[in-house]
């Protein structure tokens, strides 16, 4: 059970799993299911209790989805908790401008709250490392340190260079022995570990969204042969390449973008729930 959090007016959560929860002026009160409350979810829906007038919510859902979504769910804080007024002023605009885009109804309005939700999703949980995420296991967690996430970003932005332990403890001003062991500390894996997995994360996308050869897709992400590629494909996902490749019209007409660079692709959905709290 997570602590209960106090709201003030201008606040804002993030429940990045997507997990049940209450509000409540006190928690002593006998809850009453949302489905008795809220009608079927709609865009830019409004929904008035009571009268109205004493207090306002404003909230999203984000679909976050993908074989690996579990993986990336782990990673994340139960609960977000945004309190600080710059903070709240970012959310806030766009909340504001989402709402507009699915009242005027315009051409490319749905594109653009789409856009919106994301960004802020990605700005509520920057925010949370900002004000200094308690300590946990994980690259979301690695990102307050800066010299960890100058070694993960160097991985993500260039996946196919010949990483070495060394190179990568030199991106965080780090000797290789301490950078190693602080690395696994922080994320749960080696280095190396990490590095192979993004890449085979970023071959799934591939194999799934392009018609890439499976030899072209191994050049690109700095594997000499196809058959070295294939072994940590299989070590990694569990199965072959052409396996994962065959199976991925099974759910392509339902994929979505992941707001986080975790899952490059999407199939089983998992939603996380953004809210701005008002009086």
């Amino acid at each position: 059970m997570y602590p209960p959090v106090r709201l003030r007016a201008g606040d804002c959560f993030v429940l990045p799993s997507g997990r049940p929860f209450r509000l409540a002026s006190d928690a002593a009160l006998e809850p009453v299911d949302s489905s008795a409350v809220f009608p079927p979810a709609r865009p830019g829906g409004v929904v008035t209790y009571n009268g109205g007038g004493d207090f306002f919510l404003v909230g999203s859902r984000f679909a976050v989805s993908g074989p690996h979504t579990a993986g990336l769910l782990r990673t994340l804080p139960p609960i977000v908790h945004i309190h600080k007024e710059p903070d709240q002023t970012a959310l806030r605009w766009s909340v504001e401008q989402m709402m507009h885009e699915l009242h005027a109804q315009q051409p490319g309005g749905a594109l653009i709250a789409q856009h919106l939700a994301h960004m802020m999703l990605i700005h509520a949980l920057r925010a949370y490392l900002a004000e200094g995420a308690p300590a946990g296991v994980g690259w979301f967690h690695a990102l307050t340190d800066r010299q960890m996430s100058a070694a993960i970003e160097a991985m993500h932005e260039e996946p196919a260079h010949r990483w070495t332990v060394q190179a990568l403890a030199e991106r965080a001003c780090m000797s290789r022995s301490s950078f190693a062991a602080r690395f696994r500390e922080a994320v749960g894996q080696t280095p190396m570990e990490y590095l192979t997995r993004w890449r085979m994360l970023l071959a799934a996308d591939r194999l799934e969204n392009s018609a890439d050869s499976i030899s072209v897709i191994a050049l690109s992400l700095g594997y000499e042969s196809e058959s070295a590629f294939s072994t940590a494909f299989k070590r990694v996902m569990g199965c072959s390449p052409r396996q994962h490749a065959r199976g991925r019209g099974l759910h392509g007409s339902n994929r979505q973008v992941a707001p986080a660079d975790e899952v490059p692709n999407s199939h089983t959905a998992a939603e996380a729930t953004l809210t701005l709290a008002g009086t």
